[in-house]
């Protein structure tokens, strides 16, 4: 990216700000999508798996994990950066921090509507910083969840033009910077297929409601076991080049440092990465796998601090651990900090999750 793009592309961003786009069309949560996104994050839990099992929890469909609207995130930053955003170099796009509140689960039969906003666009040397906000709603027009994400793009490295034409040589069709600055003809059928329309309009739902007060807990501890300063027991987890491949297929995220060494090697970056949203999966199902219920997290979020490396030849393993921060007795509450490392490399700044206990 030459001086020239980088400050179109800034300039692009800047001028999202406080602007507020649509799905133009639903997402409906399929019960296979499920089954293929908890195998994707190694989530075993059973009511991603089986109807009886999320009954047991009162929900009539199976329950998707944590991060499974992970999905319409990526749809929704995709169909961004096709029609708005075209001055970014997607290879060089990645997510710093991302934080979700959790108002009902999704579950299987829910028709998605997502509502992104963009809250604030700021510049630090050569990077540039994006805050955008997603609020999923369902049919019948309640609130499922709100996320906020961070995004980061690099736009002033020296080995930009070997890295544009490291991603364009392998990123999906499409995706790449030659089609999205290409023909004008063409730009204008990448923004027309793109599926996201400006809105000027509010979305007729209030992040007001507290998750402690409709949530029924099913949750393997009670408030009454757990005392600040308790550890959670640990859990490693292991990552292959399979697993990143079959994580990009299963959510859209096709950047290629999550599977192609010629693509890391032109971003200065020692191996193979795992997907950031990966790992935060990871994490949630670590959790839920503790508590024993999916549905009793009101609120996740992560800074990411590093990647987890993953060579061609040998897994990589992922430690998590997790301690007591603080409990709340008036909402039977405990806030939870989350570590996660891999080869001694850490890879949350911040994680913490807020959980409700029967």
């Amino acid at each position: 990216m030459n001086d020239n793009t980088s400050t179109i592309a800034s300039a692009q961003a800047r001028a999202l700000v406080g602007r507020h786009f649509r799905m133009t069309d639903h997402y409906e949560v399929g019960r296979e999508k499920i089954r293929e996104f908890a195998r994707a994050v190694q989530d075993g839990h059973r009511a991603h798996w089986s109807e009886d099992a999320a009954a047991e929890l009162g929900y009539d469909g199976l329950i998707a994990p944590l991060t499974f609207p992970a999905l319409i995130w990526v749809q929704m930053q995709q169909a961004m950066f096709a029609s708005e955003l075209t001055g970014y170099d997607i290879g060089q796009v990645l997510q710093t921090e991302q934080t979700l509140r959790m108002y009902r689960p999704l579950v299987a039969g829910d028709r998605l509507r997502c509502d992104t906003f963009v809250d604030s666009f700021r510049q630090f040397g050569d990077k540039d910083f994006m805050v955008v906000r997603n609020v999923l709603t369902n049919q019948h027009k309640e609130l499922l969840q709100s996320a906020a994400t961070t995004v980061v793009a690099r736009t002033g490295v020296a080995e930009t033009g070997q890295l544009a034409a490291a991603v364009d040589s392998v990123i999906m069709a499409g995706q790449s910077m030659s089609a999205r600055n290409g023909a004008a003809e063409t730009q204008d059928r990448l923004r027309e297929d793109a599926g996201i329309a400006e809105c000027f309009d509010d979305i007729a739902v209030a992040e007001t409601v507290d998750p402690a007060e409709t949530r029924v807990r099913h949750t393997i501890p009670c408030f009454e076991d757990l005392s600040v300063g308790a550890e959670l027991p640990p859990r490693v987890l292991s990552l292959t080049r399979g697993d990143l491949v079959n994580y990009a297929g299963v959510s859209g995220d096709g950047n290629p440092i999550h599977f192609s060494d010629r693509v890391v090697a032109a971003a200065g970056l020692p191996e193979v990465v795992s997907h950031g949203l990966l790992t935060m999966g990871l994490g949630a199902g670590y959790l839920t796998s503790w508590l024993g219920d999916p549905t009793a997290v009101s609120s996740y979020g992560v800074r990411f601090a590093g990647f987890a490396p993953v060579a061609a030849t040998e897994p990589s393993e992922i430690e998590f651990r997790a301690t007591i921060k603080s409990l709340d007795a008036s909402r039977r509450a405990a806030t939870v900090a989350i570590t996660g490392s891999c080869g001694g490399r850490k890879l949350f700044g911040r994680a913490t999750a807020q959980v409700l206990l029967r």
